[in-house]
C-alpha cells in the first residue's frame, strides 16, 4: 500500500513539473544571449584614473562552448528555446552583425 501511495505522489509531482510553463518571450530573450555568445568572443576593456589610486586598467574575455565547437548561433537559439518551452521559437533571434 505504501509503495502505491509513493508512486502516486511521484507521478503527481512529475505532472506538476511538466505543467510548469515558461514564457516564450522570456525564453527567447535568454536564448538570444546564448546565441550572441556563440557568434564570437565577448569582452570588455576598462581604463581609468582617479585621484586616490592613480590609473587602472582591466580586461575580460569570454568564450562560449557553443562558439568553440563552431555551432550556428541561430541553431543554438532554436534549440535553447525548444529546451526551455517545448515549442519552436515565437520569433527569430535578434543578433548583432559580425
Amino acid at each position: 500500500m505504501r509503495l502505491r501511495a509513493a508512486s502516486t505522489v511521484a507521478g503527481l509531482m512529475l505532472l506538476a513539473a511538466c505543467a510548469t510553463t515558461v514564457d516564450p518571450e522570456r525564453a527567447a530573450q535568454a536564448c538570444e544571449e546564448r546565441a550572441r555568445a556563440a557568434q564570437g568572443p565577448t569582452g570588455e576593456v576598462t581604463l581609468g584614473f582617479n585621484s586616490q589610486s592613480g590609473s587602472f586598467a582591466g580586461a575580460t574575455v569570454g568564450l562560449s562552448s557553443d562558439f568553440l565547437t563552431g555551432k550556428d548561433p541561430v541553431e543554438v537559439y532554436e534549440n535553447c528555446v525548444f529546451q526551455r518551452t517545448g515549442m519552436a521559437p515565437i520569433r527569430p533571434p535578434v543578433l548583432r552583425q559580425m
